[in-house]
C-alpha cells in the first residue's frame, strides 16, 4: 500500500517545498525581528504557506486535462489583470505593478508566470493538431505568447519579472524539439547583446563566429540574413536601451561591476549583503545574531535580500543547505518531464524548472554582487504571498504531471 502510495505521488519534491517554506518563515521572523512594523510578516508567510500547502495538494489531484483545457482562459485573464493594474495598481519602489485587496498585495506578474508557461505548453504540445516549433510561422506566434505579458510587465518598471518570463524561451523550445538553428537563432542576439555592452572588441568577434555559423547551417539566404541583422540589431542597440534606463536602474548595473562607485546608493545593498555573507564564516553567527540583518543594515532584507541573513546566521552550511534543496526541486521538475509521457504537463514541469533555476541564479547572483539588483525574490523563501502561492502551484502541476506520468492523453 505505502509503495502504491509512492508511486502517485513524488514525496521527495514534497519535502524539498516544505522546507524551503519553513526555512522562508523561520528567515523572514529573522529579518523582521527587530522591525516593529514588519513583525507580522512571517505570519502572513506562515499563513499563507499552509494555503499554498493546501491549494498544492488539491492541484496535483486535479484531472490533468483541465490544465490544457483551461490554458489560454488563464492566460487572457493574466493579461487582463497586467492591464488594469497598470491603470489602478499601487506603486512600490518604482513598479507599478501591485493591487491592495485587505492589506494585502497581489501581483498579477507573478500569476502571469504560470499562466504563460501553461498557454506556451498547450501551444507547442503535441494535440490534435500538432504544431511544429521549427516552422517559422508558429515560432514567430509562440514567441507573441511571451512578449504580450513581458511588454506589459515592463510597462510597470519591473525589468527583473520581464527579464523572468524570457528566461523559460529556450528551455521550453528546446523540450518540444526545436531545431538547433532556431535555438541558434534565439541565444545568439541575448549573447551578442552583453558582449556589446562589456567589449566592443569581443562584439566583433561574436559577429564573425555568428557570421560562419549561419553558413555552416546552410539556411535559406533570406533567413540568414534576417538572423544577422537581428543579432547587429541586438548588439548596436543595447547602448541605446541602456541611455533609456531610468538612473537608479544604470546604477545597479554599474554596481555590479564596481559597488564602490556608489557606496551609499546603488552599490549600499550588495556591499552590505556582501559583508553580512562574508561575516557568516562557515557555521553562521547563530539565528537572531546577525549584526547586518538584526541592525537593518539592508532595507527590506525579507524579500529580495533575504540569501545574506541566511548566509549571515547560518553561514555557508545553511547558505549550501539552501541551494542544495532548490537543486532538488529543479531536478525533480527535470525528472518528473523526462518520465512523463504527457507532453503538455512535461513542457510545464520544464518552464517552471527554469524559472526556479533563474530566480536562484539572479536571487543568490543579487546578494554576493555577481548580478545586478533587479528585484527578483528567492522562491517559496522571500516574503510575497503572490509569489509564494504561483511557485507552490507550480509544483502542484509537477505532482500531477508525477500522478499521471504514464497518461499519453491529457
Amino acid at each position: 500500500m505505502q509503495n502504491k502510495f509512492l508511486d502517485k505521488f513524488d514525496i521527495t519534491i514534497v519535502i524539498a517545498t516544505i522546507l524551503m517554506v519553513m526555512m522562508g518563515v523561520v528567515s523572514i521572523f529573522s529579518a523582521t525581528y527587530a522591525n516593529t512594523s514588519g513583525t507580522d510578516f512571517y505570519l502572513k508567510q506562515m499563513i499563507f504557506g499552509i494555503v499554498g500547502f493546501v491549494i498544492m495538494i488539491i492541484i496535483s489531484f486535479l484531472p490533468p486535462k483541465y490544465f490544457s483545457k483551461f490554458a489560454y482562459s488563464l492566460y487572457i485573464l493574466s493579461i487582463l489583470l497586467l492591464i488594469l493594474v497598470l491603470v489602478f495598481g499601487k506603486t512600490i519602489n518604482g513598479n507599478k505593478s501591485w493591487f491592495y485587496v485587505g492589506g494585502f498585495g497581489i501581483q498579477p506578474s507573478e500569476f502571469a508566470k504560470i499562466a504563460t508557461i501553461l498557454a506556451l505548453a498547450n501551444f507547442i504540445s503535441p494535440g490534435e493538431e500538432s504544431r511544429d516549433p521549427n516552422k517559422l510561422f508558429t515560432f514567430v506566434k509562440a514567441c507573441i505568447f511571451i512578449v504580450i505579458p513581458a511588454a506589459l510587465i515592463k510597462l510597470e518598471h519591473d525589468t527583473g519579472t520581464t527579464l523572468v518570463m524570457l528566461c523559460f524561451i529556450v528551455p521550453m523550445f528546446f523540450w518540444a524539439g526545436i531545431s538547433p538553428f532556431w535555438l541558434f537563432a534565439i541565444i545568439s542576439p541575448l549573447v551578442l547583446a552583453v558582449l556589446s555592452f562589456l567589449n566592443p572588441t569581443a562584439f566583433y568577434i561574436g559577429i564573425f563566429v555568428v557570421g560562419i555559423s549561419l553558413f555552416f547551417f546552410k539556411k535559406k539566404i533570406l533567413i540568414s540574413v534576417l538572423i544577422l541583422v537581428i543579432n547587429l540589431s541586438a548588439g548596436f542597440s543595447v547602448h541605446y536601451f541602456y541611455s533609456k534606463l531610468a538612473t537608479y536602474q544604470q546604477n545597479r548595473i554599474t554596481a555590479v561591476f564596481d559597488p564602490a562607485s556608489d557606496p551609499l546608493g546603488s552599490g549600499y545593498n550588495v556591499i552590505q549583503s556582501k559583508v553580512a555573507i562574508g561575516s557568516g564564516g562557515i557555521t553562521g553567527k547563530g539565528y537572531l545574531q546577525g549584526s547586518q540583518t538584526q541592525l537593518k543594515f539592508i532595507p527590506e532584507q525579507w524579500t529580495d535580500f533575504i540569501f545574506c541573513m541566511i548566509g549571515e546566521e547560518f553561514g555557508l552550511m545553511g547558505a549550501g543547505f539552501i541551494v542544495i534543496v532548490f537543486f532538488i526541486i529543479i531536478y525533480r521538475l527535470i525528472s518528473i518531464a523526462y518520465s512523463s509521457k504527457n507532453k503538455f504537463l512535461a513542457l510545464c514541469c520544464i518552464g517552471f524548472a527554469s524559472l526556479f533555476l533563474f530566480h536562484l541564479f539572479i536571487n543568490v547572483g543579487m546578494t554576493i554582487g555577481m548580478m545586478p539588483v533587479i528585484g527578483i525574490p528567492l522562491p517559496l523563501v522571500s516574503y510575497g504571498v503572490s509569489s509564494l502561492l504561483t511557485f507552490m502551484a507550480m509544483i502542484g502541476i509537477a505532482l500531477n504531471a508525477y500522478r499521471h506520468k504514464n497518461l499519453y492523453i491529457t
